[in-house]
């Protein structure tokens, strides 16, 4: 049996989306619905996927299938395509599955030439209309067809509108009209070499080979690319009768929404423009009017279009966007599709129809999407000022987008100055190379951070996503230089003090101002009603990952039900606590250390309790110290240069004496790949004390905080473990320390220690670390840089994003979870880490926890919880609830009728 390429209207319904694109299951559902639709049909996405793999020819059978098609049309319509006396005219418009707005093309007014049009003009009685619509055919064949610039046809357009008093294509004579189609298809002539086809079958084979061609345009592979869109789905062709909206004042065309979708307001919203055609709303070379406006002009075709968009609206349960024209008096709908909206905007209507009746909570948290939640979290830029600053030309870099969210500021590239300038009131962008501990107190007062080098899990991105600020890591493509205060970026130079924007959540930089759009989580209501719902349907729980107190407080006060990741380390970088910490560092011996570890014993006690009194009921994970003990000394090659400079001048002895005592211990310390070096646990083996000091001041700050009715659950976290037995010696010698402390104390409290899973050999022996680990805490962020093998900042910023575009990985595995390789050692250890402890408690803690398809893979691994940075729990809670109901079976349920 021969291929079917071609499917009538009629024939298809909202099911066959896939076959006949978006566009062609809603007519073909409208017809059905007995709304009133234009005949035609749709060649089907198949047909175009077919037409790319015959080397740009049609599939055996299409056209006898079209040529078909038409025949039933010109029997529907009792018009003739090509017929002199009672000419059919068609459109060629494109439509895939899932609606691509502007991206692909579409061909109105096929099957004109001098003798259809002689008949069009009879037949409508109006010779101007019939030269007007054959102008269009000429000028949209051309530069859709054919390629010639639109500019050229609209110079000759421009140029006969200036000869009239309005100025208006609607003030052009039919003789203009005339002329103008005459000068056209001279510009045809002289662009192409060639004629305009007056063969009606010719124009419309050419209408549908570019139309599937336009499937592989730069505007549509560009769409995909950015919405994770298949290139495999084609798009399908849908020819209809035309109707006409430029037959005069009683016609007209337009595009309405059945809601705002911009607010998501329960109210027709849209564009009518009267005696015009589609192209002239979207192509704005008139100024529409709204859509109220057709319901004083004519209250009855509005009241037929108000009850058509309400039937379409509770049909498809879900927010429509409609094409009509009105021929004469007579309303035509010719597209039915779901709407794009703003995030605001789909957390409205999801909300609103759940309390309409329309749809159930389910459909409603399964309808919105992780990616609206989390712009609800961030600023963002105003599209329009966005899209007017690309056409500006002030688009100048791309990096990675490591915490979502847009801001404006002046550069600034140091972090002291940009403390300085920020205090003073000014908005900051901090640039730098790449942050480092140091830069945090600059971050921390800048509106967004722009680094040249770095990743998605950089020091930048982990603390602008815990802070929410925006920022965009790994722009390697701008050239920061500290020294002269300055970067560039494709030959434009940014000074200190000069204003950009940043676009956390698309890894953009623009030079200049763009307006910003803010949030407030408390005032969204329908935001809160829609993750209250998702708290009702998810397994997972939802921690946060938070080191200060106020960040516990935020995360709490989104939705956070405990701490996944508290890093200590983090305190140990406050100016007031650096002596003390390099002392510990310096010290000579045991005993000098732990006098150095006496003065940090209170600072840490203090920031636990406030943790603790904020989290109060709730978990708090605490881990124990992380990173290499070098990063809390001053830079190797920043205090050679000074000791150096001192040598040389014999300027002052007694600082030259120290920095080089310093730089004897640096020099000691240095590795040449650090983050595989001495850190983690390791720490707490080599420098005695240092552990021992924290867990006293956690169980103190516990045991204190329970004196005073906080509930109390403390969770110690020992590191970076490889091998069961550094577990069993760090686990030892702190639970003694934990039981001497509450026996001091006179209180016991609820704790617990566990382990960070971290490493592939964590991971594969994870049945041995249970025996000793209540709780395995995966760390992602190391696990998949040890199990690629990647340096994670050198990857991401070197090659990863490239070979994500060369296809060689599928997504950056730092954002998303390597379900195939990664994703397995996790799978292995939950399995492993149960076998032994079946109660054990598991849950993840890397960067991963905040991301949706994360999220869904440790849903289904059985992990018990998430965490995330306190932003990211509001998308979270989201993301876990949808990974429940993508797991559920749904029972078939009977279509609502139209």
């Amino acid at each position: 049996m021969a291929n079917k390429w071609v499917y009538l209207f009629s024939e298809g319904n909202r099911n066959m989306r896939e076959l006949l694109g978006g566009k062609g299951a809603g007519l073909a559902e409208m017809t059905n619905a007995g709304l009133p639709v234009p005949p035609g049909f749709t060649v089907t996405t198949e047909a175009c996927l077919a037409y790319f793999d015959n080397e740009k020819q049609f599939p055996d059978g299409m056209w006898e299938q079209v040529l078909a098609s038409i025949k039933q049309v010109e029997e529907q319509t009792g018009k003739g395509f090509g017929d002199p006396k009672n000419p059919l005219l068609v459109s060629v418009r494109s439509g895939a599955r899932v609606s691509m707005p502007g991206m692909m093309d579409t061909v109105l007014n096929l099957g004109l030439n001098p003798e259809t049009l002689q008949g069009m003009a009879a037949l409508a009685g109006d010779d101007r209309f019939a030269y007007d619509s054959y102008r269009r055919l000429i000028a949209m064949f051309g530069r859709i067809v054919k390629g010639i610039s639109g500019r050229k046809f609209d110079e000759v357009l421009e140029a006969y509108k200036a000869k009239t008093e309005g100025g208006r294509d609607t003030d052009l004579t039919t003789d203009m009209l005339k002329d103008v189609v005459r000068d056209y298809k001279a510009l045809y002539q002289r662009e192409l070499g060639e004629e305009f086809p007056d063969d009606v079958w010719e124009q419309l084979r050419q209408g549908i080979e570019a139309v599937f061609d336009s499937w592989f345009g730069p505007n549509a592979v560009t769409y995909r690319r950015h919405n994770n869109m298949s290139d495999e789905w084609g798009t399908g062709v849908n020819i209809c009768t035309m109707v006409f909206g430029n037959m005069g004042d009683n016609s007209g065309t337009g595009v309405a929404f059945t809601r705002d979708p911009n607010t998501g307001e329960n109210s027709l919203y849209g564009e009518y423009l009267p005696n015009a055609q589609g192209e002239d709303v979207v192509a704005g070379i008139r100024t529409p009017v709204r859509i109220a406006e057709l319901q004083r002009v004519n209250p009855t075709i509005y009241r037929q279009f108000e009850e058509v968009a309400h039937r379409l609206e509770r049909h498809y349960r879900d927010m429509q966007d409609l094409e009509f024209t009105i021929e004469r008096g007579k309303l035509w709908m010719l597209q039915t599709r779901a709407g794009k909206r703003t995030a605001r905007a789909a957390i409205k209507i999801a909300v609103d129809m759940v309390e309409e009746g329309i749809i159930s909570r389910e459909d409603a948290v399964d309808r919105v999407t992780p990616q609206e939640v989390d712009v609800m979290m961030h600023p963002s830029f105003d599209p329009d000022a966005k899209a007017q600053a690309e056409e500006a030309g002030q688009l100048i870099g791309k990096g990675l987008n490591a915490s979502p969210g847009a801001a404006t500021g002046v550069a600034v590239f140091d972090s002291d100055r940009a403390e300085q300038r920020g205090e003073a009131g000014e908005d900051i962008i901090l640039v730098r190379p790449e942050t480092s501990p140091d830069d945090v107190g600059g971050m921390l007062v800048s509106k967004g951070v722009l680094t040249q080098h770095g990743g998605a899990t950089s020091h930048a991105a982990v603390v602008a996503r815990g802070n929410n600020l925006p920022c965009v890591a790994g722009a390697e493509g701008i050239s920061v230089n500290e020294d002269a205060a300055q970067f560039t970026a494709n030959g434009r130079v940014v000074k200190e003090g000069d204003v950009i924007s940043i676009d956390g959540t698309t890894g953009e930089v623009f030079v200049g101002s763009i307006k910003t759009l803010e949030v407030d989580f408390s005032q969204e209501k329908e935001l809160a009603s829609l993750l209250g719902w998702a708290d009702g349907i998810r397994r997972l729980g939802v921690y946060t990952n938070a080191d200060y107190p106020r960040d516990a407080q935020r995360a709490r006060d989104l939705g956070a039900q405990g701490i996944g990741l508290c890093r200590t380390e983090h305190m140990f970088f406050e100016p007031s606590r650096r002596p003390a910490v390099v002392g510990m560092i310096m010290a000579r011996n045991d005993e000098e250390r732990a006098k150095f570890l006496d003065q940090l014993l209170p600072f840490q006690r203090e920031d636990f309790e406030g943790i603790f009194q904020v989290m109060d009921g709730l978990p708090v994970i605490i881990r124990l110290i992380d990173p290499p003990m070098h990063e809390f000394l001053p830079p190797r090659i920043e205090l050679a240069e000074e000791v150096a400079v001192l040598r040389c001048t014999g300027e002052n002895p007694e600082e030259l004496a120290e920095k080089e005592r310093i730089l004897t211990v640096v020099e000691e310390m240095w590795e040449a790949n650090p983050m595989m070096g001495l850190r983690g646990c390791r720490v707490g083996i080599m420098y005695p004390g240092i552990t021992e000091m924290q867990v006293r001041a956690i169980i103190q700050a516990g045991c204190r905080q329970a004196k005073r009715g906080v509930d109390v659950h403390a969770e110690i976290m020992i590191p970076l473990v490889t091998h069961v037995n550094e577990l069993n010696a760090e686990r030892t010698k702190l639970e003694r320390v934990a039981q001497e402390v509450m026996a001091d104390e006179g209180i016991e409290i609820d704790y617990k220690f566990g382990t960070m899973v971290e490493t592939p050999r964590g991971a594969l022996t994870a049945g041995e670390l249970a025996e000793y680990a209540e709780f395995f805490s995966f760390g992602t962020n190391d696990l998949t840089q040890m199990g690629f093998g990647f340096s994670r900042d050198d990857a991401e910023g070197k090659f990863l994003r490239a070979y994500v575009e060369k296809g060689l990985l599928p997504r950056n595995p730092f954002q998303t979870i390597d379900e195939g390789g990664v994703g397995q050692l996790v799978a292995l250890a939950v399995e492993r880490g149960r076998t032994t402890r079946p109660d054990i408690e598991l849950g993840i803690c890397g960067e991963h926890g905040g991301d949706p398809e994360s999220i869904d893979f440790f849903h289904r691994v059985g992990l018990a919880y998430v965490s995330c940075s306190p932003f990211r729990v509001p998308v979270a809670r989201l993301a876990a609830a949808q990974a429940v109901l993508r797991e559920r079976v749904a029972e078939p349920q009977d279509e609502p009728s139209a």
